[in-house]
């Protein structure tokens, strides 16, 4: 709308001349999960717009994004390696969420560990 570079106080003054209120929100991170990831923003700079009763919100920061792991998707690998839960969720990690990777990974593991 206004741009990442825009000071907030430039913007406030700004919208407050069309009858915009807004403020800054103090956070320590923004998560936002759709159903196939999270979109987790660091170092975020929140602003909160409320115009007629409505409120919005501006958020700019690092962006990173996760896949969401299905408790399926565990279970899977679990089932097929009898590895603990916490492992089968590093080896997911490890495997760019490639179940079938994740699964090869344990298994070659276990079988240098044998």
């Amino acid at each position: 709308m206004f741009g990442p570079n825009l000071d907030p106080k430039q913007l406030a003054k700004m919208l407050k001349q069309f009858g915009i209120e807004s403020k800054n929100i103090e956070a320590n991170r923004v998560i936002i999960e759709t159903s196939s990831n999270k979109i987790i923003i660091t170092q975020p700079q929140v602003i909160e717009i409320n115009y007629k009763g409505e409120n919005t919100y501006q958020i700019s920061g690092k962006i990173e994004k996760e896949p969401i792991v299905k408790e399926e998707e565990l279970e899977l690998i679990v089932q097929q390696t009898g590895c603990s839960r916490e492992k089968a969720l590093e080896a997911l990690k490890k495997a760019d969420y490639d179940i079938a990777k994740a699964i090869l990974e344990i298994e070659q593991e276990k079988q240098k560990n044998s």
